[in-house]
């Protein structure tokens, strides 16, 4: 009898946990979704309101026709598609091949190296050192800066070396037993395995880019080189808006910039949701 107690009472004290933690990840859901609902019937609706509601009261697609005719935004919309696409694929490449070097653990010097780019998590030489060696590369007012200040990133790279480190041993044996060489057991082993870890971290160098915001209000100044996010931050912030022969309020356009900047991720995350669940848990759990 007082083993059923117990188990029941295990049992008990389990759905009530289940049940908190619905709770508590449905309040943090409804934290992040309301925000993002708001702003997108904000920019569905003819009329600039700013108390909540449920369903545009006037229901007006004029905001996104706006701002697919503003012909300003047409040129840091393509710098933006560069930047993120250059960036990504050179953080991959340098992320996948860095982790790759460091999992060779007969090669010399491998753990000093990994400390040195330990050590640039920890400690930074700041900003004014940054915009000097900016300068000196010839980046400044380029918006390749874009690329080169993001496609290295030593989180993502150690996040590689774990994801490496979790592939079996017998696999690199058996694959150098074969005659295969360390760049042949790379393209033909490691990056075949690799597709949650490649697919989760280039999202992650992809969003770095596209929201980038801050390096481009340093480092750039004309206005052929600005991205996406810049100029829609000057339409939002400071009424750098466009003409335009829609009637539409200042609020719905603001809206409508909103979304149209998050909406290509909105859009590619669900194609990528599977391999980013996997991804997070990179490295956490090894045999």
């Amino acid at each position: 009898m007082a083993k059923e107690k117990e188990i029941s009472g295990r049992k008990e004290k389990l759905h009530v946990f289940d049940v908190v933690n619905y709770i508590v990840f449905i309040i943090l859901g409804l934290i992040i979704i309301v925000p993002i609902w708001k702003v997108l019937v904000d920019s569905l609706n003819k009329v600039g309101v700013y108390q909540f509601q449920l369903w545009p009261s006037q229901f007006t697609l004029d905001g996104y026709k706006t701002i697919i005719e503003t012909q300003a935004l047409y040129r840091p919309f393509v710098n933006s598609v560069i930047t993120t696409i250059l960036g990504t694929l050179l953080g991959l490449v340098l992320s996948t091949l860095g982790g790759y070097v460091l999992v060779q653990f007969e090669m010399p010097g491998r753990s000093i190296f990994a400390y040195m780019l330990l050590f640039t998590m920890i400690f930074s030489g700041g900003m004014i050192p940054e915009y000097l060696v900016m300068r000196r590369l010839g980046l400044v007012n380029n918006m390749w800066i874009l690329v080169v200040k993001h496609g290295m990133n030593v989180y993502n790279l150690v996040l590689m070396r774990n994801f490496f480190e979790g592939i079996p041993e017998s696999l690199y044996e058996a694959a150098k037993l074969d005659g295969c060489s360390p760049m042949g057991i790379f393209f033909k082993i490691v990056l075949p395995l690799s597709k949650a870890a490649l697919a989760s971290i280039g999202l992650m160098f992809a969003v770095t880019v596209w929201n980038d915001y801050s390096t481009v209000k340093i480092y750039i100044t004309d206005p052929d080189q600005i991205n996406f996010q810049y100029k829609l931050r000057n339409m939002v912030m400071d009424g750098d808006t466009p003409t335009t022969s829609y009637a539409v309020s200042q609020n719905t356009l603001f809206n409508a910039g909103i979304i149209s900047a998050i909406l290509p991720f909105m859009v590619l995350y669900p194609f990528l949701q599977k391999y980013f669940v996997t991804g997070v848990n990179i490295g956490a759990v090894k045999e």
